[in-house]
């Protein structure tokens, strides 16, 4: 299994992106907004990876985030679903979106994805929306998909810090969502004692009322959702 590919960029196809490593391309499928985030080029880029093996195929998908293979798994496992659905999803919402609309059942919005009818985006909810809990638990760990540019040569190989490399790129990142403060705030709600779906369900409500907000801020947000009415 191949969990992740450091190199250069060769080049950038509509879907795809070709990951030159020590003299090998290899050929990586990515969503919409990975793509629009890779870095130019001859540039240092490294991606999480999913290896799809069927009789006729092998392709390989890559993602930006842990997080948005996570999604991917699990958006796979979903009856109906197949990888080509899976990236539109989340090229239309990205992960941290996808993740919330998933736990506030919001099939409307995964159904916005091209190639997902209303019975497709029902089912991905309902089947997907106990396990959106441990999913969010990602963004407090997630590391950076890019590595930092002393530390990758025009081969793609790794080098030394104290070696300079012969040219220094300079990968772009992907934009950073604020995954880590919803994982930080559902960790709260679950230690103050709300289960785990009632928990990810205000976590996300509040991440989408208040995109920008911090732990403490999601935390207080979450808590007004989640007192007894009345």
């Amino acid at each position: 299994m191949i969990g992740k590919l450091t190199g250069i960029v060769d080049y950038i196809g509509a879907d795809h992106v070709m990951i030159d490593v020590r003299g090998v391309g290899y050929i990586v499928h990515v969503s919409e907004r990975t793509r629009m985030a890779l870095p130019q080029r001859g540039e240092a880029i490294s991606l999480y990876t999913d290896l799809l093996v069927r009789e006729d195929l092998m392709q390989l998908f890559g993602f930006a985030s842990l997080l948005e293979k996570e999604w991917y798994r699990l958006l796979i496992s979903v009856q109906g679903i197949g990888a080509k659905a899976a990236m539109a999803i989340l090229g239309t919402l990205g992960a941290e979106a996808t993740g919330r609309a998933i736990a506030l059942g919001d099939w409307n919005a995964i159904k916005a994805a091209p190639g997902v009818g209303p019975k497709t985006a029902q089912r991905v909810t309902m089947e997907l929306k106990d396990k959106a809990p441990a999913a969010m638990a990602l963004g407090g760990s997630l590391a950076d998909a890019v590595l930092d540019t002393d530390d990758v040569g025009d081969s793609g190989e790794v080098i030394e810090a104290a070696t300079p490399p012969a040219r220094k790129p300079t990968p772009k990142p992907a934009p950073k969502a604020n995954a880590s403060a919803e994982a930080e705030a559902l960790s709260a709600l679950q230690n103050l004692g709300y289960s785990p779906s009632d928990a990810v369900g205000a976590v996300a409500q509040s991440a989408q009322d208040a995109p920008d907000a911090d732990t403490a801020t999601l935390i207080r947000a979450a808590l007004k959702l989640l007192a007894p009415k009345g």
